[in-house]
């Protein structure tokens, strides 16, 4: 089944419910698919669970998802950094929940979620905090933490292009956790600067296949 073609990022995020777990793509601004995230802003749901890479950048995108208040709980691998004062302001005053996933782990977790692993063993963690309240077992004279996947019910990802089926292709390192996330999520809404004909994207060079995509809107 072809993808929905949306006429706007507002029609995109439509029926996206409170308590949601949303994954959103970006490695800081690079990648990050601003005009869904402002669209979901304005659709106003609350109490949402946002798996992305970082907390936001300065005041736009994910930052301002946070400001508005609309979100419940960050998992993310990299939550500080010198312009993410949206969020530190919120960690700090006990308004906002967060869970710290290492970069690699956070990546293997949505991975798995879409290729039906129930769990995995991880080295990355072991005697840390991260590992309190885990299971940890030894394999061959090494330590591990048991890791289990991430789930969400709308992935919010950029993609460079796509055609009418929804098959995407990614620019450069715009690509990041894009595809992992299309394929751990219920439904994925993916923004693009250009929409082709079906055909026009060699089938080699397709990274997300549209099976994995439900809606997409073209953001020039």
């Amino acid at each position: 089944m072809a993808a929905t073609e949306c006429s706007s990022a507002d029609q995109a995020v439509a029926g996206i419910l409170d308590g949601a777990t949303v994954l959103i793509g970006g490695f800081g601004s690079a990648g990050q698919p601003v005009e869904l995230i402002d669209a979901l802003r304005r659709q106003g749901a609350k109490e949402l669970t946002v798996v992305s890479n970082n907390a936001g950048n300065g005041d736009f995108g994910l930052a301002a998802l946070l400001a508005a208040g609309q979100v419940r709980k960050m998992i993310c691998s990299f939550p500080r950094q010198s312009d993410s004062y949206v969020f530190d302001g919120l960690y700090r005053a006990g308004q906002i929940e967060l869970e710290v996933v290492p970069q690699g782990n956070l990546a293997e977790r949505m991975r798995a979620a879409g290729a039906g692993i129930g769990a995995f063993f991880s080295p990355t963690g072991v005697g840390t905090l991260l590992a309190e309240g885990k299971e940890q077992r030894t394999i061959e004279g090494r330590e591990y933490v048991l890791e289990y996947p991430i789930r969400g019910d709308v992935a919010l990802i950029k993609a460079h292009r796509a055609d009418r089926m929804g098959n995407l292709v990614y620019r450069k390192t715009a690509r990041n956790f894009g595809p992992v996330m299309a394929t751990a999520a219920t439904t994925t809404v993916v923004q693009v600067a250009e929409i082709v004909e079906t055909g026009q994207i060699d089938p080699e060079a397709v990274v997300t296949p549209g099976i994995f995509v439900d809606r997409m809107v073209r953001i020039g």
